[in-house]
């Protein structure tokens, strides 16, 4: 029985343990503290920081060049979600890697998926994707606006006493992201239409295409966890070279040896494809930059895209 009990103890101090933190967790006035917020992706921590404001201090765990598709949590990153009030991820198998964790941290804290307010039927779900949904949902700036009304209820849920500092922010950075959106639809209208064709290594540009009037076309599909094969890219560089299409770009979270790979296909069948730059897809720039910020990350990619196809012949 002495064995018994010996073995059973350190079981029954973890179990308590547990139940205790998860309680006085949800017992604790967050009111007198700064809400600690841990996000995944970039464009999550950047509204967060807008909504939040001085309220929330928020931890991101993938900086610039992170491929979410491919992130696995490290131990730092279990710590950073062990601290936080609340958990903010895009969902949509954006974080496939992550998904373990962040189920295992929904146990006594409050985890949301910041895309689980847009429609269903406003979502991709291209048939390459076995079903599942296009996460890249903040190339559609009407749809990320949506997020942010997640964002917001969430942060009052758990800190109901700063109601109207958190829909004040909501809505100074709702008003800004109604400028930005207007700014992508002036820029685009430069392109005609019929020129709108839009090359890249993945499909993260789908919702993109969808409200600014691009043909989407990407190396890849939705995830990057599959490699193109050489049947890709040659089948790519021959419909580059039957539309003629001026400009083909990279992206700034995958290695740019596949698109510069269409390239040389292209020009081995007479056609000259310029890169025209290097877009943000699935992660924004440094920290402290322009485009280190979620609009600034969209003007960036917008002006290079128009820049680069406003010379199509």
């Amino acid at each position: 029985m002495k064995i018994f009990i010996a073995l059973l103890f350190p079981l029954l101090l973890t179990f308590l343990t547990g139940c205790a933190t998860s309680g006085s967790q949800a017992a604790e006035d967050l009111s007198t503290r700064k809400i600690l917020a841990t996000t995944t992706v970039g464009m999550i921590s950047d509204l967060v920081t807008h909504i939040g404001g001085e309220r929330v201090e928020v931890t991101g765990l993938m900086g610039a060049g992170v491929d979410p598709h491919l992130y696995k949590a490290s131990e730092g990153d279990v710590r950073a979600l062990e601290r936080a009030d609340i958990i903010f991820y895009n969902g949509l198998h954006l974080e496939a890697g992550m998904s373990g964790v962040l189920e295992r941290m929904a146990d006594n804290r409050k985890v949301v998926e910041v895309t689980r307010g847009i429609p269903r039927d406003l979502l991709l779900a291209p048939a390459e994707f076995a079903g599942a949904y296009d996460p890249h949902v903040w190339f559609d700036v009407t749809l990320w606006m949506q997020a942010g009304e997640t964002v917001r209820d969430s942060l009052i849920e758990i800190d109901p006493g700063s109601r109207d500092i958190y829909e004040q922010n909501y809505d100074k950075y709702m008003a800004e992201l109604e400028k930005l959106n207007a700014y992508v639809l002036e820029q685009v209208a430069r392109i005609p239409v019929a020129h709108r064709v839009l090359v890249t290594a993945h499909d993260a540009y789908n919702y993109f295409g969808r409200a600014y009037e691009f043909e989407v076309v990407g190396l890849q599909g939705i995830s990057t966890e599959a490699e193109a094969s050489t049947a890709d890219v040659q089948n790519l560089a021959e419909f580059i070279v039957s539309r003629q299409i001026p400009a083909i770009f990279v992206e700034t979270s995958i290695s740019p040896r596949t698109i510069e790979a269409v390239q040389a296909a292209v020009k081995s069948r007479g056609w000259d494809v310029k890169i025209g730059g290097q877009l943000f897809s699935d992660a924004m720039g440094d920290a402290n930059t322009v485009e280190g910020t979620y609009i600034g990350m969209v003007r960036y990619n917008v002006d290079t895209i128009v820049e680069a196809l406003i010379s199509q012949p």
